[in-house]
């Protein structure tokens, strides 16, 4: 696998995306993905709110989050939320890379990866290409970041392993392999989390990826989600009291 990122220029509010794009992808082959973060989206949709407002940070998380625990829950004034059904801290709200202000994720995710990958096929004359939209998240019991997938297009995002055969020639029962967050992973490790300006990142010679020359379905989207009651983490999950937050109705 080859991840290469790419440099842009500086993304402010109010640029137009697609002209980001076409400005800083000299191309963009057959058979490959682009990840882009969530940030440079969001600048350009506008969802940007300057600190000099008087913003509460901690508002703002309850707003966007669709469950949300209280801040005074963290020793870090942090606030635990599923947003998007991943777990994230603060709704994904973010204070790096712009000036003096909260960046709130952009307001339609899987829309923002269906126009873009309709864009790339359209504006480079590909078949095969894959979008994923990703921001950076923590991980329980682990210092630092690693990339996720908040939305993706053009690629089966799941790669089911059950019934097939281990080294041994034991039936698989559960594995899957979620194509969508390994491929975010690797795209956020080469843009970097600093000021390296490079908030894309074209991942080719992926092995297992098998490319769709549509959006993805609503019931394959549902099928990347657990409900919490279901899921392997529910006696952590369920042990809290979770706050309904603004975002559930978006969801």
């Amino acid at each position: 696998m080859q991840v290469t990122a790419i440099q842009t220029p500086l993304v402010k509010t109010g640029d137009d995306f697609f002209e980001v794009l076409s400005e800083s992808l000299i191309d963009v082959p057959e058979e490959s993905v682009l990840v882009i973060t969530s940030k440079i989206i969001s600048v350009c949709e506008g969802r940007v709110i300057p600190k000099s407002t008087n913003t509460d940070k901690h508002q703002l998380a309850r707003q966007e989050a669709e469950y949300y625990l209280e801040p005074h829950n963290s020793r870090y004034n942090l606030m635990l939320t599923i947003n998007n059904n991943q777990l994230f801290v603060n709704a994904g709200i973010d204070e790096s890379n712009v000036d003096n202000s909260y960046v709130l994720w952009p307001t339609n995710l899987q829309e923002w990866a269906n126009e873009i990958w309709l864009f790339l096929r359209e504006e480079y004359d590909r078949q095969r290409v894959g979008v994923i939209i990703s921001d950076s998240k923590t991980s329980p019991l682990h210092w630092g970041v690693t990339g996720a997938s908040l939305a993706h297009a053009g690629f089966v995002a799941l790669n089911s392993k059950i019934g097939k055969p281990d080294l041994y020639g034991q039936e698989m029962k559960m594995t899957q392999v979620n194509v969508a967050q390994a491929l975010a992973v690797a795209g956020v490790l080469e843009m970097g989390e600093a000021n390296e300006q490079t908030p894309l990142a074209l991942i080719q010679n992926v092995r297992e990826i098998v490319y769709q020359d549509r959006v993805p379905s609503s019931e394959e989207l549902d099928s990347l989600k657990i409900a919490l009651e279901d899921d392997l983490y529910a006696p952590l999950l369920t042990a809290v009291d979770w706050q309904l937050g603004g975002g559930h109705k978006r969801s």
